[in-house]
Formats: structure tokens, sequence, C-alpha cells
């Protein structure tokens, strides 16, 4: 049977946020062609939902759906008790409460911080609502910097389209990447953005001084497995050093050693879950040299060996 995703609207709900899920989850099927997912809506009381454009929603099922759900997502909000006092009523923390899977958009993270999903654990949500949910939750761990988090069972991303990233990470992490890009490419959006690559944040940016790194980070991955150090990453760019490490942080939000190690984790990842290739010929085509390299790093990425994780992920 196919996964049962149940979207929870609250009152001042995100319109696109409520939209993503519906749209990214459907997309996935598998090689014959069967739906992965199935997505349900549902409100307190099933009440009809105002959003924040001017028009309201008849969800079909109230928060019982939740008890037949293995995943529950919360959009985000731009109004109500949950953004504003970082409460939410009685009847909707206890439904929250026990789930296999839960899931925020956005702002959406306020209600599961309200029902005490997120205390002590990793989180994150929209930059411009950071300062204020840091001071109606303190005990979570919050990191206004990223796309989204994976924290197991509970994961949290940022606004629309971290969104939609994380809804691509889901399928990927439930069935492997062919799956995820096909859904990603039916979606005409790219098939992942890692979620600790930087928020889009709203930062004084020094003047250009001239081009940035972008051509120099598409010559990196097409190079992956080439013994790329700072110097001749520069002269790619025709940056000294020093102003070529500047630029690539002000660009990525991280700099050049660890934008490119996440890149050849992906793509290790990719070649684990696609190829019959051996792990030392894995380890060669995505830049670690070796077995024993791709093994740390892909256990400090993922928290599993290469062998591990192609038996885990990939889909014959």
């Amino acid at each position: 049977m196919p996964h049962r995703i149940a979207v929870v609207v609250l009152d001042q709900f995100a319109p696109l946020d409520l939209g993503v899920p519906g749209q990214v989850f459907r997309t996935a099927e598998s090689s014959s062609g069967e739906p992965l997912y199935e997505v349900v809506t549902c409100s307190p009381g099933r009440a009809a939902v105002r959003c924040s454009a001017g028009y309201s929603v008849q969800p079909d099922h109230d928060l019982d759906v939740l008890d037949t759900a293995d995943t529950v997502l919360l959009p985000g909000v731009h109004g109500g008790p949950a953004l504003r006092e970082g409460v939410i009523d009685d009847r909707l923390r206890e439904a929250l409460q026990g789930r296999p899977r839960t899931v925020s958009i956005c702002t959406g993270a306020f209600a599961l911080a309200a029902a005490g999903l997120l205390d002590g654990r990793p989180a994150t949500t929209h930059w411009r609502n950071a300062a204020h949910f840091a001071r109606l939750f303190p005990r979570v761990k919050l990191d206004p910097d990223v796309l989204f988090i994976d924290d197991g069972d509970v994961l949290t991303s940022a606004g629309v389209a971290a969104g939609l990233d994380l809804c691509l990470h889901i399928i990927r992490r439930d069935h492997g990447s062919e799956v995820a890009n096909r859904a990603a490419r039916r979606c005409v959006m790219p098939p992942w953005r890692e979620g600790g690559q930087a928020q889009y944040i709203e930062r004084p940016l020094p003047p250009p001084t001239g081009n940035g790194t972008a051509a120099t980070r598409t010559w990196m991955l097409a190079n992956l497995q080439a013994p790329l150090d700072l110097e001749a990453l520069a002269a790619h760019a025709s940056m000294s050093v020093r102003t070529f490490t500047r630029r690539f942080r002000e660009e990525t939000g991280m700099s050049p050693a660890r934008w490119l190690s996440r890149q050849r984790v992906e793509h290790a990842r990719h070649l684990l879950e696609t190829t019959d290739l051996g792990v030392e010929e894995v380890a060669r085509r995505a830049g670690f040299g070796t077995a024993v390299s791709l093994r740390q790093h892909l256990h400090a990425a993922v928290g599993v060996a290469p062998l591990a994780y192609r038996h885990t992920f990939r889909r014959t």
C-alpha cells in the first residue's frame, strides 16, 4: 500500500506550502508506475481553514486520520497562536504525539515546537522568523541557516523552496535517488539541494569584484575524481586563494572544502544506488581516493558504511 502522508492545515496557512506535498509526493512512482504515496488533508474538526491569501479550503478529514498516517506534515502559517505565542490547542497537541514521522515546512515548525516535539532536537524554520522562534522555544536547537534538517523521525525545513527540497529528500530517503530524480523531473526542479546548504538570507554583501565562482563550481562537479586543492580552484577562477575562498563562502554559505566534500558524498551515494561498481571504484570516481576515506565520509553524512547504504537504498 502507498505510504500515507497526512497534511494538517491550520488557520492562516501558507497556500503554497499546502500545495507542495500533494504536488511532489504524487509524482513519486515505482518503476511499474504505481504511486508510492497517498496524500490526505485534515484540519481540527474538519473545519474550513482560511489562508493568508484570502480564501478558505475544506479538508476531507479531521485529526482522526492521523491515526492511519505514516507521516504527518504541517505546512507553514502566516499567523495564528502557534506563530504569535507558540501555543496550540490541546486537541492538536495530543494528535501530534507519537507519530512515526513528523515533518514541517517553513513556520510549520512553530506548531511542532508548541507540541513539544522539537525540545532538545535540531530544527530549522524560515530565517525571518528565527529570532522569534528562538525566544518562544529556547529548548530547541535551532539552526536558522540551513535549508532543512533530517533528525530521523522529525524533519523541518525553511521556506517554500526548501519544502520542495525536503519532500524530494524524503522520497530519496524512502526509495532512493532514481525515484526521487524522476519525481524532480516531473516537477521541473533540480533533483537535490542538500539540507546543509545555506538559506538565501538577507545579509549585506560586498560590492562585486569580478566574476563569481559559479563556473568553477560547475568545473568542480565535472572533475570530482581529480585532486582539487584550493590553489587549483583559485587558478581556475582567476582569483587569489584568499579572494576565491571569500567569494565562494559568500555565494554558497560554506567553504570550498566543505562544499566539495558534500558533492563527492552525493555522487558516491548516486553511484552506490544506481551502479554495481565496487566500493574502491566508487571512492575513486567520487574523488575520495580510497574505500577507507569514502567509508569515513559516508558514515559522517548518513551514518552507514557504503555496502550497508547500497543494501538499503538500491532499488532493482
